[in-house]
């Protein structure tokens, strides 16, 4: 009689003379191990900078903070850290790849410890130069970026009038608001001013 088989795909059966192998009750199926397709871990990064605005007299020290919060704990290696300043001048790279970019600017460099998400940027003796934003920006092993919303650090100026401390762009204010109370007073008070001259000049007459 005819022995009808039904063939699975990757099984083989042992056939002897003609018949299905009896010592081999089961068919052997042999299983090829396929590696497993692991989907890494989403980077799930948030940077914060503190705070938005900061600011400082020349020759002070600054702390500008900056943390990351992830639930992978990244450890030193993970990570590229970088700090860049923005002003009307354009963009300054400062700290590249957990490093000060420029050698011979010492008084910036970075401060905390990276393994616990601080990577903090310290400014030593500020000066005027040194305003602008300061952004913080991390490179995740994948390739992808991720970059603080930055902080905006303004420098007062000691400009030894009456020990008056303050930024270039307030004093400029306050001069133009000076200027302004001025001039509405003068305009305000030429019409009375020219009344008592006629006044006192009628009372001489007399």
């Amino acid at each position: 009689s005819a022995v009808l088989f039904s063939l699975l795909p990757g099984t083989d059966i042992g056939v002897t003379g003609g018949g299905a192998n009896r010592e081999n009750a089961a068919a052997v199926t042999h299983v090829t191990a396929q590696p497993s397709l692991l989907t890494p871990e989403p980077w799930n990064l948030r940077v914060t900078q503190t705070p938005a605005k900061e600011k400082a007299k020349e020759g002070e020290t600054v702390v500008l903070n900056c943390r990351l919060n992830s639930p992978q704990r990244p450890s030193l290696t993970d990570l590229m850290v970088k700090w860049y300043k923005e002003d009307e001048k354009g963009q300054m790279d400062l700290l590249e790849k957990n490093v000060t970019v420029m050698p011979s600017n010492s008084r910036v460099f970075m401060s905390g410890d990276l393994s616990q998400g601080d990577v903090s940027l310290i400014i030593l003796n500020v000066t005027t130069s040194d305003h602008g934003v300061y952004f913080c920006e991390f490179t995740l092993p994948d390739g992808k970026v991720v970059t603080g919303d930055g902080t905006k650090l303004r420098i007062r100026r000691a400009l030894g009038l009456f020990g008056i401390e303050e930024s270039i762009g307030t004093i400029i204010g306050v001069v133009a608001a000076g200027i302004g109370g001025i001039v509405v007073l003068i305009i305000v008070l030429t019409p009375q001013l020219r009344k008592c001259i006629l006044c006192m000049r009628q009372e001489s007459h007399q």
